[in-house]
């Protein structure tokens, strides 16, 4: 049973009660991410969501794991471009004391200075993981690229601004957007109200206050490329894209029928048939206000031209003939099967009723999903792969021994 609300003070509340678990997932959803951040606050977003961990007025880290790991629970946290999530999973007897503990994290976290200089060497170690990982380096390229302002800022912030980051930046980020219009809190699975009931009033007696809406931001094509000794080559092709209020459905289904799976156009063309790279997708990135449609694909870099003129071949193929019959009946089942699955764990559930409420003003159940996907026609998928794969927008992330820029420009007068 699905219940939704909203408190006096603008906080949302989505409740999904699902019968035949022995589980709850519960999540706290803030309307605030990367592209909340102002001058100086580069990586703000991100450090409080490590911050809520270090230890409260009544509870330090340790002792906060100690009680995590006490009740069986999976405690976790993740920030995003646009939003921050904390949640946790656990044993349906156990969600009360569970949500007692995220709230003590939410409301009462101490942001201790010492904590702080301990979590900024952790944070600094975690850019150098991704700085290690060429296909994550390459992602950053095409974000930063084609959303040059505040939304293609790193979530991670950089070197600079997180040696620089004092706990009143953090608290005065935390202050300016965790505000009741930006709060989600969500919960699925085997639960009671009365077990949440305390999180809920605490929520509720937070001082009703405007939410700020972030710079907006459009996609802009643009090329990076970025020389570096690796053992193959990360190559990524981007178009503009759609909101999350847009065609989702039709360019899930355009996505699955180009490189979304072991069957899709361009991973027979280029893995099965012609033997170019081991890895290819295809991916979208949806965002409020913009977004955009990718090839991903990695190759050595005898295999790069090659490759470069398949992808561009097949795409030009599609935007002639578009999607065959049985492209489209089987990327429906590949949609359809995998929005059931997905949804039949209180955790994806969960998110799924946080994101919906965040960026759509709700979550769609099983029911509707299943009657979206089962609408898309081909004409819907060949009308907005006719409007999305323009080769004059395209954008280029090329990273490892690839060509020069100039190489790349070419495509764009394909």
């Amino acid at each position: 049973m699905y219940e939704r609300f909203t408190l006096s003070n603008g906080v949302t509340v989505a409740l999904d009660h699902m019968d035949g678990v022995r589980s709850a997932s519960l999540g706290l959803w803030i309307r605030a991410g990367t592209r909340n951040e102002i001058p100086g606050e580069a990586g703000a977003a991100h450090f409080i969501e490590h911050m809520l961990f270090k230890g409260t007025k009544n509870l330090d880290s340790a002792q906060l794991a100690e009680r995590m790991d006490d009740l069986g629970a999976e405690f976790n946290a993740y920030t995003s471009r646009e939003s921050t999530s904390y949640y946790v999973r656990s044993l349906d007897r156990n969600l009360s004391s569970a949500a007692a503990l995220l709230g003590d994290m939410f409301f009462n976290s101490t942001f201790n200075a010492a904590d702080m200089d301990t979590e900024r060497g952790v944070i600094l170690d975690e850019m150098r993981m991704y700085e290690d990982m060429p296909d994550d380096v390459a992602n950053e390229m095409l974000v930063r690229t084609c959303f040059p302002g505040a939304l293609g800022k790193p979530v991670l912030g950089s070197r600079e601004s997180i040696q620089a980051m004092g706990r009143e930046t953090l608290l005065s980020f935390k202050g300016r957007v965790y505000v009741p219009g930006n709060i989600v809190l969500a919960a699925a699975g085997h639960f009671s109200d009365s077990g949440i009931k305390a999180l809920l009033d605490e929520l509720a007696a937070l001082p009703a206050h405007p939410a700020p809406e972030p710079e907006r931001a459009a996609y802009t094509p643009g090329i990076a490329v970025e020389q570096r000794k690796t053992e193959q080559n990360q190559l990524l092709l981007a178009f503009p894209g759609v909101t999350y209020a847009e065609e989702r459905y039709v360019i899930g289904i355009m996505n699955t029928i180009l490189g979304g799976s072991a069957s899709s156009r361009l991973y027979r063309k280029l893995r099965d048939e012609l033997g170019l790279c081991y890895d290819l997708e295809s991916f979208d990135m949806t965002y409020a206000d913009t977004g955009l449609f990718g090839i991903g694909a990695a190759m050595s870099a005898e295999n790069e031209k090659p490759a470069l003129e398949a992808i561009t071949a097949e795409l030009r193929r599609f935007l002639d003939d578009g999607p065959s019959p049985a492209e489209l009946d089987r990327a429906k089942a590949q949609a359809e099967s995998g929005a059931v699955l997905a949804l039949e764990s209180s955790l994806a559930r969960m998110r799924a009723l946080g994101n919906g409420e965040l960026f759509l003003g709700g979550a769609p159940g099983i029911d509707e999903l299943l009657e979206r996907y089962a609408a898309v026609t081909r004409e819907d998928v060949l009308a907005l792969a006719r409007r999305l794969i323009d080769f004059s927008r395209l954008s280029v992330a090329a990273l490892g021994e690839v060509q020069s820029r100039e190489e790349y420009e070419k495509l764009c007068a394909l």
